[in-house]
């Protein structure tokens, strides 16, 4: 061991330990809590579904229309509220397809499929 790397307190076995995780940094998630995905809603409608939502993952609902609208789970999975120009979320807790809805705009429908 050098001298330098003593001084530092590193071994061998820790400098290579520190150089195969950073070159594992990548491989891993962003964040343990899941990934974000986004609809829009605009124009009276949600938009549609992204793919890929899992336990955890958070979604949010984004407001572009001039009204106030809700994303309302029929199984109590989440209820968001969305002013004009608002955005607000949920961590999907559950697996399934979950239909939702506007409270305000009850012909406003759509769902999201959340695997495990």
């Amino acid at each position: 061991m050098s001298t330098d790397r003593a001084k530092r307190g590193l071994s061998r076995r820790g400098v290579l330990t520190a150089a195969a995780l950073a070159a594992l940094a990548p491989a891993l998630p962003a964040r343990a809590g899941g990934r974000s995905h986004v609809i829009v809603v605009d124009k009276m409608a949600f938009g549609a579904a992204p793919m890929g939502i899992k336990v955890g993952d958070t979604v949010t609902w984004t407001n572009r229309d001039i009204v106030r609208h809700t994303a309302t789970a029929r199984n109590g999975a989440f209820n968001v509220d969305l002013p004009p120009g608002a955005s607000a979320s949920a961590v999907m807790n559950r697996a399934g397809t979950i239909a939702y809805y506007c409270r305000f705009h009850p012909a406003m429908q759509a769902q999201i499929s959340v695997s495990a």
